[in-house]
């Protein structure tokens, strides 16, 4: 896929599977049982211990397959880089990074800036953000996300935060271009116990739940 393509892959599939861990231990299996679920975009945070190396060896064993893989928790364009070199195929930031925007169009990536206010949202947009991740959004929830969509229906928004099987229908139905599920998605507690067949359920929950709201 071109970098367009997975733009609109990351909408279609609605759900991105916020990765974290404390260890680097399994954490490719519990990439693997995420997209055995259903769940096809998945994204290994830079607060992972070892996580450039996860992203490297995930992404070989996930080649060939629907999913698609990214970095988040990106603050600098360095890391930006880094985990591209790895294999990383769109970078997720919690903030406002002007450089590692930059950095991602340079390798010719989708970038997913973090941003809240109406402000940031925007210098996100134009700065080259290719979609903009509204974090945290457990504040202000859907409506603030339906607030934002009035003047700036151009952009779109991952909120991210805050979504879980209840919200995903309000977000979505208030103009959510994707969803962004940590640990309602990945419980800490299945991860602990290396439940990865309890993971997987929990992702085809959440891919169920996205076609229900959608039709």
């Amino acid at each position: 896929m071109n970098k367009y393509e997975k733009i609109q892959y990351l909408m279609d599939k609605c759900i991105v599977a916020v990765v974290r861990a404390d260890s680097s231990d399994g954490l490719v299996r519990v990439v693997e049982a995420v997209a055995e679920g259903g769940v096809h975009c998945i994204e290994v945070t830079m607060t992972t211990p070892g996580a450039l190396a996860c992203i490297e060896e995930a992404s070989k064993r996930l080649e060939g397959t629907d999913a698609l893989l990214g970095v988040g928790t990106v603050l600098d364009a360095e890391t930006c880089r880094l985990a591209i070199l790895a294999g990383a195929e769109y970078v997720v930031s919690p903030t406002l990074s002007i450089e590692t925007i930059q950095m991602a169009r340079r390798y010719g990536k989708p970038m997913i800036a973090g941003a809240y206010t109406p402000t940031e949202i925007l210098t996100a947009w134009e700065q080259g953000s290719d979609l903009v991740k509204v974090f945290p959004a457990s504040v202000g929830g859907p409506e603030y996300l339906k607030a934002i969509k009035g003047p700036l229906p151009q952009i779109p928004l991952v909120p991210t935060g805050g979504v879980d099987l209840t919200t995903i229908g309000p977000f979505l139905k208030a103009g959510a271009a994707a969803l962004a599920v940590g640990g309602n998605l990945v419980d800490k507690k299945l991860l602990a116990a290396g439940d990865f067949a309890g993971i997987t359920a929990n992702a085809k929950a959440f891919a169920e739940a996205v076609k229900a709201a959608r039709a």
